[in-house]
């Protein structure tokens, strides 16, 4: 028999891309914030995610939306920030603070 508990965290995971896939404009904006927080230009960006320039180009313009790899990814950049990282988290998703 296999145990639910296990899907827990891959259902979250399906839910919060969900709900980031309807705030798509958000997610760009915090990707382009978060990259200029790191003084990044696109293709450096491209390669600290292990992705392409075009792809952080239509994530920023709202065209696509990340996968739940690369949120993961944006999520643990955001980790490495500290406060200006925690300060981009809570502007985009306030409700989110208590998640962490």
């Amino acid at each position: 028999m296999i145990d639910i508990k296990l899907f827990i965290p891959v259902l979250a995971m399906a839910l919060k891309v969900k709900r980031l896939s309807a705030e798509q404009p958000m997610i760009g904006k915090l990707v382009r914030e978060l990259r200029q927080a790191m003084n990044l230009s696109q293709e450096k960006f491209a390669q600290e995610l292990g992705t392409t320039f075009p792809t952080i180009n239509r994530w920023e313009n709202g065209h696509a939306t990340p996968s739940p790899l690369a949120l993961k990814q944006i999520e643990i950049l955001l980790q490495q920030l500290g406060d200006r990282g925690e300060a981009l988290r809570t502007k985009y998703f306030p409700e989110d603070k208590s998640e962490s």
